[in-house]
């Protein structure tokens, strides 16, 4: 039974990318749902599996097994509140894509997604788009975003997907990674893959000036193969014929390919499977003080002797930040009217 990689998901199909780079549709097997846990979806991008080809376009290939997984995403599910939608799995990173206006990113959804990725072991870089489109005192906000992020212990690049700017940088990042790129629908993710690899061509659409919000142009989890290690072979290139024969062997036995996982917008990320006491310690910062505390089992509420509490005060921790852990705590969704950022 050959081994293949789920390339795409829509529900009830998945194309499936066998070793060999041929691509084949398959639906999966029944009981590949009976599983011990409760998802709405058995099989997800990232997935590796056994199949059976498929045969022709009449006859769609079959998932027979599922390969244990190193990691996945989960968000809460949108239909069945007791259940959970893996989102991808097999991932070396996540790219969360935000923008500080036009549409705006609320910090509250930043954090959810930051700690799901945290508890479910998935490193998490920011990149905040359309820095080129901003006013100036949109300008110091995103100033204060990226100081937010940076203070917490995560990794922030700024890029205009319209101009280019740090388009590279994303590009270096994702060099021979499988890394999913997630965001509310108009954050530019589809745009900005299509900069860093033309030749997708992902469909992409404008914001709706009344509401100043996304179109879902991504419907779907979608994995792709980036041209990205071809890059280094036309570097290699600069050094002569003779050393690039020499270079393109060692290039490509030696760079990992290029997947990207493209991802339907996301308007809101609800928690699953974290225990209130589990929550802290997905806010790096946060799990960096507990040892400080004067309770071992401070949940840096109203606790006499709390660290995290002093750090937030003294300006170490970000008030947002904290804010964003209190609302988690207490089952406040990051779109409440009751949230205070």
């Amino acid at each position: 039974m050959p081994t293949g990689l789920v390339m795409r998901s829509t529900g009830s199909r998945y194309r499936v990318r066998a070793e060999d780079g041929t691509l084949h549709e398959c639906v999966a097997k029944g009981n590949l749902r009976i599983k011990g846990w409760k998802s709405t979806n058995p099989v997800a991008v990232g997935d590796r599996v056994d199949f059976s080809p498929q045969e022709d376009a009449d006859h769609p290939g079959a998932i027979t097994d599922l390969h244990d997984r190193s990691n996945y995403l989960v968000r809460r599910s949108v239909n069945l509140s007791h259940h959970k939608h893996v989102i991808a799995a097999n991932l070396d990173q996540a790219l969360l894509i935000v923008t500080v206006a036009r549409p705006r990113t609320s910090t509250g959804f930043i954090d959810r997604f930051l700690v799901t990725a945290e508890a479910y072991q998935v490193p998490v870089v920011l990149v905040v788009n359309k820095v080129d489109d901003l006013a100036d005192d949109e300008m110091e906000d995103l100033a204060e975003l990226v100081d937010t992020y940076q203070q917490a212990g995560y990794r922030v690049l700024m890029t205009s997907a319209r101009t280019g700017a740090g388009v590279e940088a994303v590009r270096k990042l994702l060099a021979g990674r499988v890394t999913l790129v997630a965001g509310h629908s108009g954050v530019g993710k589809s745009t900005l893959i299509n900069a860093i690899d033309p030749a997708l061509d992902l469909h992409t659409a404008v914001i709706s000036e009344a509401s100043e919000k996304g179109q879902h142009t991504t419907t779907y989890a979608e994995m792709f193969e980036l041209g990205v290690a071809s890059d280094e072979l036309r570097v290699a290139s600069a050094s002569g014929p003779a050393a690039l024969a020499t270079r393109n062997s060692s290039l490509t036995s030696s760079i990992p390919p290029t997947f990207i996982i493209d991802t339907p917008g996301v308007k809101g990320f609800g928690l699953v499977d974290l225990e209130a006491g589990d929550i802290g310690d997905q806010f790096p910062e946060i799990f960096r003080l507990k040892g400080g505390c004067r309770f071992n089992n401070c949940l840096h509420k109203d606790e006499p002797g709390c660290a995290v509490r002093a750090a937030v005060e003294a300006g170490e921790v970000a008030e947002s930040r904290y804010h964003s852990y209190r609302d988690m705590l207490e089952g406040i969704d990051e779109e409440s009217p009751y949230r205070t950022d």
